[in-house]
């Protein structure tokens, strides 16, 4: 297991933190091409409750983003690198010209060491890739592709709209060009079982992908899955369940595969459940205490 801080500290040999950049994106779940109501468990913001205001310039919500590090850690952002993160919606869904215009100018600030961008598989086209490899010859790109479970009924439930083949497909055309590849997969998913899980993670694990979030699953306020919820279908896992599930993932993960994250943060405001999560530190303490007799 490699964790995320040690990987940006050997790579970039200094610390380094996110800024999280909204494009003003859509996506094929939202406009009507796949649908209009978006992923059950998608937000309003498109999974980017705390990125930058999407109105202003790229260069002006990198300078907001590095003035929040340095906010809540006073001394700590400064003079270190930053990864420009387009997060909100699917961030390869635009016209080329304007993925050129918003990549280039986030990695054209002196304090972007790399540049990472949020999607969904079945947005990655040829010309896409080819933006990439250009962008990627200035300063590092990755992609974070949102794949969530391989079981092609709990796909269906959460209306993913694309098949496990295209999610292959596009990790190894984004290895062929030498991206750095970041597959998100939620964890408490209704209906699936441990083995489940445990399933989707063993096969990221084999697919190519560099990295991997584990993310647990958020009950958001205003989402279908908010309705299903309410009406008792489905329960969210326990604190101790989570970690558990924690340890069998990375058990089971390649050594030499990046982990990005291991839970995840929930608006206050939204979140309904499960609410022991917003307890994050906590989470993380019990988390990393479970995974010490890996180490």
């Amino acid at each position: 297991m490699i964790r995320l801080n040690d990987y940006l500290r050997n790579e970039f040999g200094c610390k380094v933190y996110k800024i999280s950049l909204n494009g003003g994106f859509t996506c094929p779940n939202r406009d009507g091409t796949l649908d209009t109501r978006g992923c059950i468990f998608c937000s309003g913001y498109g999974s980017g409750d705390f990125s930058e205001d999407a109105w202003k310039s790229v260069y002006e919500q990198i300078e907001d983003g590095k003035k929040r590090v340095e906010a809540k850690m006073p001394g700590q952002g400064q003079n270190h690198g930053y990864i420009a993160y387009f997060q909100a919606f699917t961030n390869t869904y635009a016209p080329l010209e304007r993925l050129r215009e918003l990549y280039t100018a986030a990695v054209s600030h002196p304090d972007i060491v790399a540049l990472s961008i949020a999607t969904r598989p079945d947005c990655v086209g040829e010309g896409v890739l080819k933006l990439l490899e250009e962008i990627d010859q200035i300063k590092p790109v990755w992609v974070e592709l949102g794949l969530q479970t391989i079981h092609e009924r709990t796909a269906d439930y959460i209306r993913r709209g694309f098949k496990l083949d295209v999610y292959d497909e596009t990790v190894r055309r984004l290895k062929a060009i030498n991206i750095n590849v970041i597959t998100h997969v939620i964890l408490g998913l209704p209906g699936e079982t441990r083995e489940d899980m445990l399933e989707t993670v063993n096969h990221v694990g084999k697919s190519g992908s560099d990295g991997i979030k584990l993310q647990l699953l958020h009950v958001i306020e205003g989402t279908d899955l908010a309705d299903d919820y309410r009406q008792g279908l489905f329960e969210c896992m326990s604190m101790d369940e989570y970690v558990e599930l924690i340890y069998d993932c990375i058990k089971i993960l390649p050594d030499d595969m990046v982990i990005h994250r291991m839970t995840g943060d929930g608006a206050r405001k939204t979140l309904i459940a499960p609410l022991w999560s917003l307890d994050k530190k906590r989470v993380l303490n019990s988390i990393n205490k479970r995974l010490s007799v890996l180490t």
